[in-house]
């Protein structure tokens, strides 16, 4: 039921003047305003302390708490977080907490995450979709490499095919310049210019001429 997903978390700065103890504490509340609350604001601090808990909550009955700490997670990643990340994204009903899981193992960087992530490339909603591929860009694992390009060329939303290019780019696999090249001619200009950009990353220029796009190596 994607229509009930919940507004997405953008922190509140002003909340971060709290105490690091009482926050702490607030994790493990009956109270499920303090719970989320508590949550949030870990998604602007980093401490360690705070990591059993956000797991735990992870499984929380309320969708804010479980973004909350999804982006919490996101905020004090290491390699303990990653399995329990994984379990949720593939449990979790809402599509703006798996975004926020998607987000988190992006910032983790662990290969466990790569078969995930190139499943909800293909699979998910748009919002978890787009998040995908910067992960996988994040991720830095080549084998994302073909998952990426045929989202680039086949996804139908532009800012998920732009997220694929920028992801690419990251990549700096040479491998990704002709489908790159192909995505050039992509109807949507946000997209064309994020393909021009990953293509300038990998260190090719292009040359117009004659209405033939041809791409050289600098300095060759």
């Amino acid at each position: 039921m994607e229509d009930l997903i919940v507004e997405e978390f953008i922190p509140d700065e002003a909340e971060l003047l709290l105490d690091v103890e009482a926050l702490l504490e607030d994790l493990w509340a009956s109270d499920v305003n303090r719970r989320m609350l508590a949550a949030r604001a870990f998604s602007e601090v980093q401490e360690e302390r705070a990591i059993p808990a956000l797991i735990h909550l992870l499984q929380d009955n309320c969708p804010l708490v479980r973004v909350s700490s999804a982006y919490a997670l996101g905020r004090n990643p290491c390699p303990k977080i990653v399995d329990a990340l994984i379990a949720a994204l593939r449990t979790d009903w809402n599509g703006y907490v798996r975004k926020g899981l998607i987000w988190a193992l992006g910032n983790c960087c662990d290969s466990r995450a790569f078969e995930p992530l190139v499943d909800s490339l293909a699979t998910d909603i748009p919002a978890v979709r787009l998040w995908s591929a910067s992960a996988l860009g994040q991720l830095g694992d080549l084998r994302a490499v073909p998952y990426l390009c045929t989202a680039l060329l086949d996804d139908p939303l532009a800012v998920v095919r732009s997220n694929c290019a920028w992801a690419l780019g990251q990549l700096e696999c040479i491998e990704a310049i002709p489908t790159l090249i192909k995505a050039l001619k992509d109807e949507d200009l946000s997209v064309q210019q994020d393909v021009h950009e990953a293509l300038e990353r990998l260190g090719y220029n292009e040359l117009e001429g004659d209405g033939v796009d041809v791409f050289e190596i600098p300095g060759t």
